[in-house]
């Protein structure tokens, strides 16, 4: 018995392996072509080349779900056309046990994806953010197109790059009086943090009056802020890229703030429930081979798989949105097409039993 358990794990384990090099293959030469639109000042065909591979365990944590997915589909699907499922069901072996053999790759899927989402997708994707930053300019243009921006009471902040050493790069500080008007602009080549407060470097001030301006120079500024350099190395990344700890400071002092930290809260559950998500959609297409594909062609096979899986992903990106307009829980948009399909799954398989 144990043979047969080796050999389904080795069976779905290198079906997984095939399906990510062929879509990180595709996903990569795609998005550098993308890449290469950008190029401009500094920022050429070999950076861009640097930035894809940069962000590639982003990427490989991306299609992690839709690996696992595939791949278990795959791989059970071949041994179902081989008819190597009916002789393991005729010599006694229980689907229950072939469900597990199954599974187990996808526990170490679920730990490499850990890994990554938590501790090397994060670093290495906030370096890349802000080596192309710096490639194209970002301490010399004011509120370039790349950057973010923040708001910490009347003051609106707009950041070009946060390098991963915590310095900011491009800081443009736009504040606004109790009537809206805005009464100063200031722009910072560089910032550093020095315990307590922010070091503006070079930077340079323009009062705005009614009838008139005054504009001065400073080699150093003082700027007083609740901005801290953790919680600012977030946001030159997209929410979804972040680890659950960043994540979840940064959505607690946007509530802390008063702002709206709906759009965070939702990538923290994301990723948090991201190895049920991966349980889910395997079980699920372990379900489509013992019952409604048990005896299909693999070409219809993997075509159900794909559709299946964009489903299961835009109902989840529907349903995200949703949240933030409508204002029910963000755990509950996660949460709902996981049920759905888990149940989905579990009668299929009731069915197949």
């Amino acid at each position: 018995m144990r043979k047969l358990d080796n050999y389904v794990m080795r069976t779905v384990g290198a079906s997984m392996l095939v399906v990510m090099f062929v879509v990180l293959s595709l996903d990569l030469v795609f998005g550098f072509i993308a890449e290469l639109d950008d190029t401009w000042g500094d920022y050429q065909a070999l950076q861009a080349l640097s930035y894809i591979i940069m962000t590639l365990p982003r990427r490989i944590y991306d299609y992690l779900p839709v690996g696992a997915f595939m791949g278990c589909l795959i791989g059970l699907g071949a041994m179902a056309n081989s008819s190597e499922l009916t002789v393991m069901r005729a010599a006694g072996v229980s689907i229950r046990r072939i469900v597990w053999s199954a599974m187990k790759p996808t526990l170490v899927v679920v730990v490499i994806g850990l890994l990554l989402g938590e501790y090397v997708a994060p670093h290495t994707e906030r370096i890349a953010q802000s080596q192309k930053a710096m490639a194209l300019g970002a301490s010399k243009n004011i509120a370039a197109a790349s950057g973010v921006w923040h708001r910490e009471g009347n003051t609106f902040i707009h950041l070009n790059a946060v390098q991963p050493d915590g310095v900011l790069v491009g800081v443009s500080l736009f504040v606004l009086d109790d009537d809206r008007w805005l009464s100063s602009s200031t722009f910072a080549e560089r910032a550093t943090y020095q315990g307590g407060h922010w070091l503006l470097e070079n930077a340079s001030r323009t009062r705005i009056f009614r009838d008139r301006t005054e504009q001065q120079s400073y080699s150093q500024l003082r700027w007083d802020s609740g901005l801290t350099p953790d919680v600012l190395s977030v946001l030159i990344v997209k929410p979804e890229n972040l680890a659950m700890t960043g994540l979840y400071t940064y959505a607690s002092y946007l509530d802390e703030q008063g702002l709206n930290a709906t759009n965070y809260w939702l990538a923290f559950w994301k990723k948090a429930l991201a190895p049920v998500t991966m349980a889910v959609m395997v079980l699920v297409a372990i379900s489509f081979v013992f019952g409604p594909l048990r005896s299909v062609t693999m070409g219809f096979r993997v075509f159900t798989g794909i559709i299946v899986g964009l489903l299961f992903k835009y109902t989840q990106d529907l349903l995200g949105p949703m949240s933030l307009v409508y204002g029910f829980s963000p755990i509950l948009a996660i949460l709902t097409p996981i049920v759905v399909f888990a149940a989905i799954g579990g009668l299929l398989m009731r069915r197949a039993g």
